[in-house]
Order: structure tokens, then C-alpha cells, then sequence
């Protein structure tokens, strides 16, 4: 199974022309992948550098047929959104969309947050797969929403009554434990709020495929203000489970479709 995981700044690329269809073209190129994840999608904000407003989401989703298109957008507001958008060619069993919080924020700017959520059937297993985007100004913000995403793993692997009636209460089948997440979490490799994922009960998956190496950078790699350096906010973790799957993890560091660098996972 492939997976591509990718914040791309509203389909901005660093010759500052937005372009869905070249984030479309350059998704197939690097990965074929089965399951995609974006951060930073938009639909009507002409206000955006380089945008027309075009409905990104929409465009996004009618450039890989075959695919199953979610998207959750914690910005939805007279007819613009902005937010994160799982495809999958994977059979898709149920979906879930997780608001994240949103604390009283008076000194510095924020947005909403959220997760969406696809329970997929990989060629190993069923498997949660959720992509996110949390806050990049705000650390306190972050600590809430990784408090969050590990409650939202926790909740998924707990008991539930299942119910035979018809109906939204008919029988289901639990969620599954193994899960993927992935996305922008605008915290690097050696923040505290890392280790709260992987205490969570998960593992970085680029730190199980090669512990020896430090993570590529993904963000202000070909684009950034004086003093300012690239580093690691784009990651990848996996269920402990999972880890024995891991095949390859790559970033592409030489792409310049965003201001961020694509992330692409293999498992078997």
C-alpha cells in the first residue's frame, strides 16, 4: 500500500502559480499512490496569492477517477472552505470528521482545526487512515489538538455495543486498531509534542525506517524569509503493529509544486 501525504499551500507552487492539476500530475508521478492526503486545500478564496477561487477540492478529486474523495474543512464560511482532503482507491468502509480544539487565543492568530478520517480495507487489513493539519502559530493550540488525536485513537480502540436494528444504529463492525496519521503538524522532530504522539501508541515512521538518520527536511526547503532555515513538520506515524510493514518512507525534496515537499510511505 502507498500513501502520499502532502500540505500543498492551496496548490501554490514556489513560481507562485496555482495549479491543482500540476499537485494532481505530480501525486501520480512520485507515488501512484492508493491513499492520498492534503493539507491546505481551498475552494473560493480569491484572496489567496494566485488563486481564482476554483474549487480545488472539486478539481482534485475529478483528476484521479477511480478514487473515493473526503475532505473535512474546519473553515467553512459563505461559500469559501479551506482544509484537508483524503482520496483512496481502497475500498472504503466508513468515515469519520474530527473537530479539534480550539482554545481562547487573544495573542496570536489561529483557525480552526480538524481531522478527517477514512477506515480503508489495505491489502493487509482494515486500517484508519487520518490526515491533518494542526496550528502553526499557537504551541498551545498544538498540545490541545495532539491531545485530541490521541483521544480520537483511544476512543477507536475502545468497546462498543454494536447494535442490530436498522437504521444509523445497525450493526457495525468495530473500528479498527491499526491506523496511519499523518499530515502538517507544524511541531519538528524534537518537540515534546512528537514524543506525545508516539506515547500515544504510536511510532514515527520515518525514525522506525532508518533511526540513524535525521528527518528530511519538508518545509521552507526552497522558499523562505531571511534567518529563517528549512526543517521537519510534515510526518508520518503508524501503529505499533504497523511497524513490521514499513517498507520505504521517501521525501521529495527537489519538488517545488508547494512551499512544502510531498511525503510518501510504502507498507506491505
Amino acid at each position: 500500500m502507498r500513501l502520499l501525504s502532502w500540505n500543498v499551500q492551496w496548490c501554490r507552487g514556489i513560481d507562485g502559480k496555482v495549479d491543482p492539476a500540476r499537485i494532481a500530475a505530480e501525486a501520480r508521478r512520485l507515488a501512484d499512490p492508493d491513499v492520498i492526503c492534503l493539507q491546505e486545500v481551498a475552494a473560493g478564496y480569491r484572496e489567496l496569492p494566485g488563486s481564482a477561487g476554483e474549487d480545488q477540492f472539486e478539481i482534485l478529486q475529478n483528476a484521479f477517477p477511480g478514487y473515493a474523495a473526503f475532505s473535512v474543512c474546519p473553515v467553512d464560511r459563505a461559500g469559501k472552505r479551506f482544509g484537508n482532503l483524503l482520496l483512496t482507491r481502497l475500498p472504503v468502509r466508513r468515515v469519520l470528521r474530527h473537530s479539534l480544539p480550539w482554545p481562547p487565543a487573544p495573542e496570536v492568530p489561529s483557525m480552526p482545526r480538524a481531522a478527517v478520517e477514512a477506515v480503508v480495507d489495505a491489502p493487509f487489513g482494515p486500517l484508519r487512515v487520518l490526515t491533518t493539519h494542526l496550528e502553526y502559530y499557537s504551541a498551545e493550540h498544538r498540545a490541545a489538538q495532539v491531545g485530541r488525536l490521541r483521544a480520537i485513537h483511544a476512543e477507536a480502540c475502545s468497546e462498543r455495543q454494536l447494535m442490530g436494528e436498522a437504521g444509523p444504529f445497525q450493526l457495525q463492525q468495530p473500528l479498527p486498531k491499526s491506523a496511519i496519521v499523518c499530515g502538517d503538524f507544524n511541531f519538528r522532530p524534537e518537540d515534546p509534542l512528537h514524543g506525545r504522539v508516539c506515547f500515544g501508541g504510536f511510532a514515527d515512521a520515518w525514525r522506525s525506517l532508518h533511526p540513524e538518520l535525521p528527518h528530511p527536511h519538508t518545509f521552507r526547503v526552497h522558499e523562505r524569509e531571511p534567518g529563517e532555515e528549512p526543517y521537519c513538520c510534515d510526518f508520518v506515524f503508524v501503529t505499533q503493529d504497523l511497524v513490521p510493514r514499513l517498507r520505504s518512507m521517501r521525501i521529495d525534496a527537489a519538488n517545488r509544486a508547494s512551499d512544502h515537499q510531498p511525503v510518501m510511505l510504502e507498507l506491505t
